[in-house]
């Protein structure tokens, strides 16, 4: 895995917007039409007075805009880069994120969390492991509508102690007329170190890899 430091994120950043820039119209080249407008233009019948200054008045229009566009850019840059510096913050600690996958080690028991978004009359959870085997189904029964946990004890359908790794999960919620309702599945580690990919924070916890705008909750 290649480490991509935040001096090069915010390179990265800014050449993106250059290129951005370089693909439209700017300033000069209106400035440039409007110079040849005028060499161009018949001297027997010249351009009247209030269409060249009706062009006048769009080309400082577009230089406002472009110095407003600029500006916005440089700020977002600097908020991007500032945001990615403070991910290091989280190394050490325990976080919740938006996810679908739990580290299994050990023989332990594994938290399942999830957010329901009403009451449920059934909840159901379906675990593969990392080839996409199914490997466990939990009936949860009825929960209550927000923040749930389930625990998986770690065994397969066999009754064997499923192997350590990573393992992705489904979750399933019925309300009381049998529709099926939104849940959120949520994953939670502790945060080991960071890597920079595209100019984005990643959070290494375990064998995942988070995304740094998916993050809920922080603990110590």
């Amino acid at each position: 895995m290649s480490i991509v430091g935040l001096d090069q994120v915010g390179s990265q950043a800014a050449k993106t917007s250059e290129a951005k820039a370089s693909s439209s119209m700017g300033k000069d080249d209106f400035l440039h039409l409007l110079v040849s407008q005028l060499q161009a233009q018949d001297p027997l019948n010249p351009m009247d007075s209030t269409g060249f200054t009706a062009q006048l008045a769009q080309f400082s229009s577009l230089e406002a805009l472009q110095n407003i566009n600029e500006t916005l850019g440089g700020l977002g840059n600097s908020q991007t880069i500032l945001t990615n510096s403070q991910a290091v913050d989280y190394i050490g600690k325990q976080i919740q994120a938006v996810g679908d996958q739990v580290y299994h080690s050990g023989g332990q028991s594994v938290p399942i969390d999830f957010n329901l978004s009403q009451d449920a009359a059934g909840v159901y959870i379906k675990i593969y492991n990392q080839y996409g085997e199914f490997v466990q189904d939990i009936d949860a029964g009825p929960m209550g509508a927000g923040l749930q946990r389930v625990d998986w004890d770690g065994m397969d359908l066999n009754g064997q102690q499923a192997p350590d790794g990573t393992y992705r999960f489904e979750t399933m919620a019925m309300d009381a007329n049998g529709n099926t309702m939104a849940v959120t599945t949520l994953t939670t580690g502790t945060v080991s170190g960071v890597y920079y990919k595209n100019g984005l924070a990643y959070l290494l916890t375990a064998d995942q890899e988070i995304p740094l705008g998916n993050v809920v909750q922080v603990y110590e």
